[in-house]
């Protein structure tokens, strides 16, 4: 049995991404079953550690020490995670009974260091799907410009005042004790964190593979435009770009530059108050909403599966003007509905929006270029191939049944026996 181990069940992109594997892995014959913090349904798959009050405990804990290191100052309180509180899952039924323990995000009070170390030390094999930077740095989930992490974290530029011993200098030393003492497999979901992470001191000597994330293409697949525009209430006469996060506040999502494209588009269009609008879904969408120079129809979140796939197939592109991502699940699902997508040359992105075939990658923090994107696609000759591309990336290397056979392989390789 596999375990997959992941602070939520259902929020945030590690967790959709890691219930999905989940899924995947049931399907196609292997039993999987996942421990989290946060338990969002009634699935008798995933089973949830610790009360109510000692998650809340765990999590304020771990938010206290850094806001003290931090100068009493909330700037980065969540960029950055120190794993000094957690929960011993060793003690689980789910864990003495797994043939492979696989980590995803484990931050926020999930694991900590000492409970890592534990994991090593009861010999069962361990895999560690990269959704972000941390497990390679001192206490950044993305390192931005600083390569500190190559080979000792000190002077972090997310704290208040980072010097030579700072925290995310202790944090990096102790993470350098836990790997000096542990095996895991490493798997990036895109070849850029692959390679980053094979390039940091910490995680000399330790193995190395990527494999993306699973969709489920009988959820997410392209439906009728017309019909699902009619039941969100979007326009039926216009070009839709969407764009969507969970949080669009967060810079590295880079809603500046969308905006700053869309008012660039609309500089060079004959009348694009008549042509043109952009749905945006996430928290705090109203609020750009007058910043766009065309129509903007706000939405909120969206968690639910089939309802996220119809908005994918209502509208005619996705843009990401994302500044750092590593495989982004949005530009997947829009892929598997067959709608193109757009984004910087940056992370992952790349390696899923195949250049002028399915979309177009624009350089990187030019909002021309990204403006130019949008262009190339709302207008191009052959639209309906662009489409028929998208779709078809997402069946060659994302379809469930692809990745959840990558993923066994690597379960037996590391486990030197087949895994039931």
């Amino acid at each position: 049995m596999v375990l997959i181990v992941n602070t939520s069940e259902r929020t945030g992109g590690a967790a959709v991404a890691a219930n999905r594997l989940m899924k995947a892995l049931n399907k196609h014959g292997m039993e999987a079953r996942m421990l989290v913090l946060h338990k969002n349904t009634d699935s008798t798959q995933v089973q949830a550690v610790g009360g109510k009050k000692t998650r809340k405990v765990a999590f304020l804990w771990e938010r206290l020490v850094i806001y003290l290191h931090n100068g009493f100052r909330r700037l980065n309180l969540f960029g950055i995670s120190i794993a000094n509180t957690g929960f011993d899952i060793t003690r689980t039924s789910e864990f003495k009974k797994a043939d492979v323990i696989h980590l995803h995000w484990i931050n926020q009070g999930m694991l900590s260091l000492k409970v890592l170390q534990k994991i090593s030390d009861s010999g069962k094999p361990v895999v560690w799907t990269l959704h972000d930077m941390w497990p390679f740095t001192g206490i950044c989930h993305y390192a931005g410009n600083c390569l500190h992490y190559l080979g000792q974290c000190h002077h972090c530029p997310l704290l208040h005042k980072g010097f030579s011993k700072d925290l995310s200098f202790k944090i990096f030393n102790k993470k350098k004790k836990l790997f000096a003492n542990s095996h895991v497999t490493f798997v990036g979901c895109s070849r850029w964190m692959e390679n980053m992470a094979g390039k940091s001191r910490l995680l000399q000597g330790q193995g190395f593979t990527n494999i993306p994330n699973a969709i489920d293409t009988e959820v997410f697949k392209p439906m009728d435009k017309s019909a699902v525009r009619k039941k969100y209430n979007l326009p039926q006469d216009r070009k839709l770009l969407l764009f969507g996060a969970m949080n669009i506040n967060d810079k590295r999502k880079g809603v500046d530059y969308l905006i700053a494209a869309c008012r660039h588009l609309s500089a060079i269009c004959a009348d694009p108050g008549k042509e043109a609008g952009i749905v945006v879904f996430g928290s705090n969408t109203a609020q750009y909403a007058p910043l766009f120079p065309f129509p903007c129809f706000p939405l909120p979140y969206i968690g639910n599966e089939s309802e996220l796939a119809e908005i994918y197939s209502a509208v005619d592109l996705f843009v990401t003007p994302s500044l750092q991502d590593n495989l982004p699940n949005t530009i997947m699902e829009s892929l598997a509905c067959g709608t193109p997508c757009v984004g910087f040359d940056t992370g992952g992105i790349p390696e899923m929006i195949d250049h002028l075939s399915n979309g177009y990658v624009a350089r990187y923090k030019s909002a021309e270029d990204l403006a130019e994107g949008i262009r190339f696609v709302l207008t191009h000759p052959d639209y309906g191939t662009l489409c028929g591309n998208a779709r078809k990336k997402v069946m060659d290397c994302y379809a469930e049944e692809v990745v959840a056979r990558r993923y066994a392989a690597l379960y037996r390789q590391v486990s030197g026996s087949s895994v039931s």
